[in-house]
Formats: C-alpha cells, structure tokens, sequence
C-alpha cells in the first residue's frame, strides 16, 4: 500500500530541522560573545589576529604591551576630531550604534545590490577589529551591533577613541597612530599637523582603496573634504582651515615607499 503522506513532507521536515540548527548556532554565537568589559582597563593588552596586503594572518598586540601604543593624552586633538568628522559623525551622541546611519547605508545597499556602505560606527569598527572577522554577513553585523553597544556601556567615550586609533589598519601591516605618523611622515603622533590628521583619517576605513603612494590625488580630496567638515562643525578654526588646505602633506621615504607598495599592491 502506497504512503498517503504528501511527497514534499520529507523535504520540508529536513528544511525546517536545517533551519533550526542554524537558529541555535546563531543564537549559540551570540550568547558565547567575549567580554568586552577588559577594555574599560588602560593597563589592558590583548593579541588580535590581522591580515597583511597578502592576507596572511599576523598577530598584533593591542594595548601597552605594543611598543607602538599612543596613549588618549598623546594623540593630537584634531586627531580625533578628523577621525569622528570621517567617520562617525554623531559619535559622541549616540550609544555604539547609529540606526539612521544604518538605515541609509541599507537602503544604499539595496539601490546597488551589493554591500557598498556599512553604516558603522567608530564603536562598531573596533568591536569588528578586536573580536570579529572581515565577512560581510547578517550574522556577524548582529555580532558587531551587539558588541558595540556592550563596549558603548561599559567603556568611555575617551578610551573608545584610543582603542580604535591604536587598531586601525592605515597602510600594509601599518595599524595604528603611533605606527602610521612614523610611516608616513617620520613623526611621533603628537607632532601631527591638522592637515596631517585629516590625511590619515582619510584613508579610514580602506587603506588599500586611499593608498597615498598610489592614489594621492584620491587621498587629498578626501583630506579636503575631511578638512571642510571639521571647519563645519567648529572643530577648527578657520585660520586652522586655510592653513591646513595650504600644507601639502611631506611624506617621509616617498619614493622607496611607492616602489614597495607597487611591488606589493
């Protein structure tokens, strides 16, 4: 006698248990993320893995222990300022995460089928480099929007700023402040000019697209309109402006550099 049960029972019995696990593995991810309450600690140092422009893993110390580190007090004002202008515009008012930023980069998304702008925060960018991977997936912008609002919670404003200036990738195997001022312009942090700072946070968040030893014209326009922003939103002073959009940016080892990178794109 022939089954009277419906031929696409089975398959549908096998897609919903599919469906299940990956419920639970989702949900299992999620509860199983770090702490994030270590970072609240200066003192605190901790290794992250990080790919080079060869995507090798590398490992990289984050924290006190890097000979690298910049302290808050030795990144230079306008630093900070460049960077939130770049990239974070309502850093200060918001709680790790910004949904209308979020919800404009969606709707970008979707007229260009494809991921073209993340709607991350600072805080969003560093819960990304300190605890996950480079994928573009739902799964990992849940993880990264959860993250954040966490450190949001349990870390200052201040010390969310030196985190990520001390972790953010700025050339090949260049990550952080301290490292891209001496790369860059043969300078500690602090000694950083205003069109200096708007430079580096130009590169943000694509060092490899903004690469100044290949594209300079790219990262000077985007220095500019960096530079604009901050004359804006009064972050500098319009003699602070002109004197910026005047400077053009001295690169230290230009020419062996760009020999490097075009050997190593």
């Amino acid at each position: 006698m022939k089954s009277s049960r419906p031929w696409y029972r089975r398959p549908l019995l096998l897609l919903g248990a599919a469906v299940l696990a990956y419920a639970a593995w989702v949900a299992w991810s999620i509860l199983t993320l770090p702490s994030v309450k270590p970072l609240a600690n200066p003192r605190f140092s901790m290794p992250i893995t990080v790919k080079d422009w060869k995507k090798r893993d590398r490992t990289l110390m984050v924290g006190p222990r890097n000979p690298r580190w910049t302290p808050y007090g030795a990144i230079p004002p306008a630093m900070k300022k460049a960077v939130v202008a770049a990239e974070d515009g309502n850093f200060y008012s918001h709680e790790g995460v910004d949904y209308e930023a979020m919800k404009e980069a969606i709707v970008a998304d979707i007229r260009r089928g494809k991921f073209v702008r993340g709607g991350s925060t600072i805080t969003q960018q560093l819960a990304k480099n300190l605890y996950l991977t480079r994928e573009k997936t739902i799964v990992r912008k849940v993880k990264e929007i959860i993250l954040a609002r966490r450190i949001d919670d349990a870390v200052s404003k201040r010390r969310i700023l030196e985190l990520y200036l001390n972790v953010v990738e700025l050339g090949p195997m260049v990550y952080g402040i301290g490292h891209a001022a001496d790369y860059y312009f043969g300078k500690p942090p602090s000694a950083l000019t205003v069109r200096e700072c708007a430079f580096l946070a130009s590169m943000l968040p694509s060092p490899r697209i903004y690469n100044p030893y290949r594209k300079m014209n790219r990262v000077m326009k985007r220095s500019d309109r960096i530079l604009r922003r901050m004359a804006g939103a009064r972050m500098i002073t319009r003699e602070e402006y002109r004197a910026a959009l005047a400077e053009v940016p001295n690169l230290a080892g230009m020419e062996s550099k760009v020999r490097k990178t075009l050997e190593n794109p």
